[in-house]
């Protein structure tokens, strides 16, 4: 694990709003984000997410609430005062600068003698695999390799927070995933403080210590990847982080903070997370679902309506008086045809029950 930067900063939202006349961007958002890690705001488009980034970057000011980074704060102050850099979407690289001149922009602005500038900007391409490619256009690299100058050129100025707005989405998806593994590596060594803002679901679980997943301007949950996938709060961070079958059930008894669960004829013995007898809902993710013979014991009797093999696993879809169950199964020896009967089974960890 690597050492925080000595000037990777945390940041903190204390009840931040953000209205635009009569609509309301962000809604009283308490946000903590440490020193050194990547969080990612994640959500769909006008959650309020990119506002979010905006602010800390101070693109936007807030209309109430109070924004610290490094435990200064920073509420008012433009962008210029802060010390954090962001690469955006575009790269907005300056095209008629070759690739070195680009990154040494923002040196010869931010008070670094002279002589120091080429060297400092050299260290950062070197930083991010492109060390040789100074002299070129950035007509002349690729998208992937204009990414990478983007990250360097805001590297270079060390700043507190480097924030990253939708670095990926101009890439096509085998470079995505390279491009991904660089930006965590280079985040990882030196320790940077990140806020990452992205709408895919497997980018944000791939790079991220943390993601904070937004709906309709507030936060839906924050947590570590593996806690939003296993663990989701509600049936819009089941749905929204990966695929997820929600199912209404009766929760039956509470016992020592396990709930017995009745979904049709299966009975399951689940986490309770604070929920109490009573009519509940409950999310499976499709490889924690299992398909049986049919009238097996404890499953829920079904038919295959879709039948889908691709290669590492097949995918089902399962007709069954709970409604229409998507299954994927590793076992790809004996593939199921449309229209079988089959027992629907839940594996013993995986289904969850979760908040409205």
């Amino acid at each position: 694990m690597s050492e925080v930067r000595s000037n990777a900063a945390t940041v903190k939202f204390d009840h931040v709003t953000k209205r635009y006349g009569s609509f309301t961007a962000v809604n009283d958002v308490s946000l903590d984000i440490e020193a050194g890690k990547l969080v990612t705001l994640l959500g769909p488009s006008g959650c309020g997410k990119t506002t979010t980034l905006r602010m800390i970057a101070g693109l936007e000011m807030a209309t109430e609430g109070r924004i610290m980074i490094g435990g200064k704060d920073v509420t008012c102050l433009p962008a210029t005062d802060r010390d954090v850099s962001m690469v955006f979407q575009s790269y907005a690289l300056f095209p008629h600068m070759t690739v070195m001149e680009n990154v040494e922009y923002g040196l010869k602005f931010s008070g670094v003698p002279k002589k120091e500038i080429t060297q400092k900007a050299q260290a950062g391409l070197e930083l991010v695999g492109l060390a040789k490619f100074g002299h070129r256009l950035p007509s002349e690299l690729s998208g992937g390799q204009q990414q990478r100058v983007a990250v360097a050129r805001a590297l270079v100025l060390e700043p507190q927070v480097l924030l990253f707005d939708e670095p990926l989405s101009n890439l096509d998806a085998k470079l995505r995933r390279h491009v991904r593994e660089e930006i965590r590596e280079i985040q990882q060594n030196l320790g940077l403080t990140v806020v990452y803002v992205t709408h895919d679901q497997e980018e944000a679980l791939a790079v991220s210590d943390r993601i904070v997943v937004m709906n309709n301007a507030v936060i839906a949950q924050d947590g570590t990847p593996r806690d939003l996938y296993e663990a989701p709060a509600n049936a819009f961070v089941a749905d929204f982080i990966g695929e997820a079958n929600i199912f209404d059930c009766e929760i039956e008894s509470v016992s020592k903070a396990i709930a017995t669960v009745k979904l049709g004829p299966v009975t399951l013995k689940l986490p309770s997370r604070g929920q109490t007898p009573g009519p509940a809902k409950l999310a499976a993710r499709p490889r924690r679902i299992e398909l049986a013979k049919a009238g097996a014991q404890n499953t829920l009797p079904g038919k295959i309506a879709k039948s889908t093999y691709v290669g590492s696993h097949a995918e089902y879809v399962v007709s069954t008086d709970k409604g229409e169950i998507f299954i994927i199964s590793q076992d790809v020896d004996q593939i199921h045809a449309p229209e079988a009967t089959v027992g629907v089974a839940f594996a013993r960890s995986g289904p969850v029950l979760i908040g409205a």
